[in-house]
């Protein structure tokens, strides 16, 4: 992806012209979440100028160009009743620091947190609704992805039996969209790297629970995959366009 990132934060290479971290919030707005707060390092002043620009770039504009304070948009968009806060964490904090500088932020009530690198369709309701009835601290997505490779079935006589084209694998990965209570914060630092003790001490504790998702998931952490995601989007077939048509 360098030839991507090179020059802005991974999160805002464009899936059909608008920022992953675009797509990502459609979906937790899809689910009534509309309130965001972004954890930004790389390049954070990107991703503050596009929010802050957001009604320049999506609605049309009348202004005298002698006076900026005539200006004037015109329509709607649905993003309207969005709020977002851009918090910039650190260029080098680990994914554990940047949810602890954010506490202040988030308060103290539970939230959702996911990666800012993939998308999917994962049921935001469900999960929510997962988390409240197991009352654990923390609940996390995982999926069985798909392999990376074609797997072949070859007999003693090296004739082969059995090809699979990038069979599903049989272990389950964390693909982020978490559920976190407030206590989460006990287990984090400035410096603690999320998916290591913070996670460990939750599972050895017995709090921390998965939420298995079937659907769709899909990082981007390759141009092969970063091609794909676009192609799937221009075809009108991206299945983690539930909001609607990923046209429109």
């Amino acid at each position: 992806m360098r030839e991507e990132t090179e020059f802005r934060p991974k999160p805002m290479v464009d899936i059909g012209g608008k920022p992953v971290l675009w797509h990502i919030m459609k979906l937790y707005a899809h689910h009534q979440h509309t309130e965001f707060i972004i954890l930004a390092g790389y390049k954070s002043e990107m991703i503050k100028e596009y929010f802050y620009n957001y009604l320049v770039n999506n609605l049309d504009l009348s202004m005298r160009l002698g006076d900026p304070g005539s200006a004037r948009f015109h329509g709607s968009h649905d993003e309207f009743d969005w709020r977002v806060t851009v918090v910039d964490t650190g260029k080098d904090t680990p994914t554990g620091g940047r949810i602890w500088k954010a506490r202040e932020h988030i308060g103290y009530e539970p939230f959702l947190c996911t990666y800012g690198d993939g998308v999917s369709n994962v049921d935001i309701s469900a999960l929510t609704s997962a988390h409240r009835a197991n009352g654990k601290i923390a609940t996390l997505t995982s999926t069985k992805p798909m392999g990376r490779f074609g797997v072949l079935e070859i007999d003693e006589n090296s004739v082969v039996r059995d090809f699979k084209e990038k069979p599903q694998v049989a272990d389950s990965v964390n693909i982020g969209f978490f559920v976190f209570a407030p206590e989460i914060f006990e287990y984090l630092s400035a410096d603690s790297v999320l998916e290591e003790e913070p996670l460990d001490s939750l599972s050895q504790e017995g709090q921390l629970m998965s939420f298995q998702h079937e659907g769709f998931w899909q990082p981007m952490d390759t141009y092969r995959e970063y091609q794909r995601l676009n192609e799937l989007w221009q075809k009108g077939a991206a299945p983690w366009a539930v909001w609607g048509s990923s046209l429109a």
